[in-house]
Formats: C-alpha cells, sequence, structure tokens
C-alpha cells in the first residue's frame, strides 16, 4: 500500500537556500512536478525522494555532457546518428559503426580516417569525439596545422611545455587534416613530442593522404619513422572513398520564382 505525503507547506526561499548549500539546487526545477505527483497519490515519501534524487542525477550529468562538449570544441555537433551513410555506398559503414563502440579508446588505440576530400571524414572523426565525450571522456578538435601553430607561439613566448600538456592531456585527440603539406624540421619534432606525450591515449586523424603516403612529408626520415611507427601501427585506418558529401549538407533554399514583368 503506497503512503501519500500530506499537505505541505514549502518555504521555498529556505528550501532554496538549504538546497544551494548542498549543491542540489537543480531539485528545484522538477520540485513542483513532484510535489503534485506525491499530493495526487502518485508516489510515496520514499518514491518521491527517490525521483527527486533521479532528477538531480539527470541534471548534473546533461550539465557535465554540456560542458565536456565545450572544451571539446567542434566545429558542430556532428553525430554517427546525423550521418546518412546511404548518401555513399562504398563507405565502410559496418566498421564506422564498429568503432562507435569505442573499444580503441578503452585499449588506447588511435583511428585513421582518410581518403578524398568530401567524403565525410571530418563529421565521422567529430562523431566518434562525440560519442566519446557521451561515455564521460574528455576530447579536444583541433586541425594539425592549428595545433603546431599553438606549439610554435609556445616557442615563442616560452609557454611550449604548458600548450603541449593541454595538447597531451585530453583522453582522446582529433587531429583534423593530418598530412595536408610537407612539415619543417621543428613542426616535425613538434609532432613528435606529441605523439611520444600522448602515448597510451587514442588520437582521431583525418587525412586525405594515406598513411604510407606520409613519409615524404618529414625532412627527417629518422623522426618520420620513429613517430609514425608509434602513430600507424597502433591504430585503426579506415579508407572512405566515394563522392564528396558536402552537397548532401548544403542548405535547403526555397526557390525564388522567376520575375515577371507587369504591364503599365
Amino acid at each position: 500500500m503506497t503512503t501519500t505525503l500530506p499537505p505541505a507547506v514549502v518555504d521555498r526561499a529556505a528550501l532554496q537556500t538549504t538546497l544551494r548549500a548542498l549543491k542540489l539546487s537543480g531539485m528545484l526545477d522538477t520540485l513542483d512536478a513532484r510535489l503534485a505527483q506525491a499530493a495526487a497519490g502518485q508516489l510515496g515519501h520514499l518514491e518521491f525522494l527517490q525521483v527527486l534524487c533521479t532528477d538531480e542525477i539527470t541534471r548534473r550529468d546533461a550539465t557535465a555532457l554540456a560542458r565536456r562538449l565545450r572544451r571539446a570544441r567542434f566545429p558542430e555537433q556532428a553525430t554517427l546518428e546525423g550521418f546518412d551513410f546511404t548518401a555513399n555506398p562504398k563507405l565502410p559503414a559496418a566498421a564506422i559503426r564498429d568503432l562507435a563502440a569505442l573499444r580503441w579508446l578503452g585499449n588506447g588505440e588511435s583511428v585513421i580516417l582518410f581518403g578524398p576530400v568530401g567524403v565525410g571524414k571530418t563529421h565521422i572523426a567529430q562523431a566518434l569525439g562525440h560519442q566519446a565525450v557521451r561515455t564521460g571522456a574528455d576530447v579536444r578538435f583541433t586541425t594539425l596545422s592549428r595545433a603546431l601553430a599553438d606549439l610554435a607561439g609556445g616557442h615563442a613566448d616560452g609557454t611550449w611545455t604548458r600548450r603541449l600538456a593541454e595538447l597531451a592531456r585530453p583522453a582522446v585527440l582529433v587531429l583534423d587534416d593530418f598530412a595536408m603539406r610537407e612539415l619543417t624540421a621543428t613542426q616535425a619534432d613538434d609532432l613528435y613530442e606529441l605523439v611520444r606525450e600522448r602515448a597510451g591515449k587514442s588520437m582521431i586523424l583525418t587525412s586525405n593522404r594515406s598513411p604510407v603516403d606520409w613519409y615524404p612529408l618529414f625532412p627527417n626520415p629518422v623522426v618520420a619513422e620513429s613517430l609514425l611507427d608509434r602513430l600507424v601501427n597502433a591504430s585503426h585506418q579506415i579508407f572512405m572513398n566515394g563522392h564528396s558529401y558536402r552537397p548532401n549538407k548544403r542548405p535547403r533554399t526555397a526557390a525564388i520564382p522567376p520575375a515577371t514583368e507587369t504591364t503599365r
């Protein structure tokens, strides 16, 4: 038999103060609805407390997710659910969906997405990062050129060590547009240090070039061999082929009817 809560007069100001002191102010968002359920006999004493606590947990989870998404700095909130695999039947959809299970993240492995321009590599990289964020992982998205420019700024102002640590900290680092152009000796050394510092942590790389074509972009073959051996041999490599996915993302605009001449 369910015992309902008796009607009660709530001093909202005092309750707000108490809940804020306990860091439970989110309960106020659903308190009125839960009191109405209790008054209607739908919730007993323990059930009332349970659903209020569940509401607070849900709010905290949503707040934490939003905070991690902001820290990730995704250009757009791309998800696997929002990707149209039917638009390009050449894509390895099964392999990409298998990556969504995030076993590679648990094993500290990396993902390399490579193929022609416009096939959706950046979307999938963000989507996998988004999936990792949902599980509670910290993710950072940037392009390789921006990461190297950031480290170059560290050489100039003496903050290189701190900047390297910031790029090494997240559980997943997404480097978009990897191997776009030849690297200088300093850039190659910085990239080597970044990959070495992230040993045991996952990366997601997108590139228009196959990993076998990355070696000539490094001025020092020894650095190239050491860096790419660490990176390529501990990664899942997905070749994304087919026509461009970008037309599917083109904004849909209403057709403007042709102007008609008016006679006077």
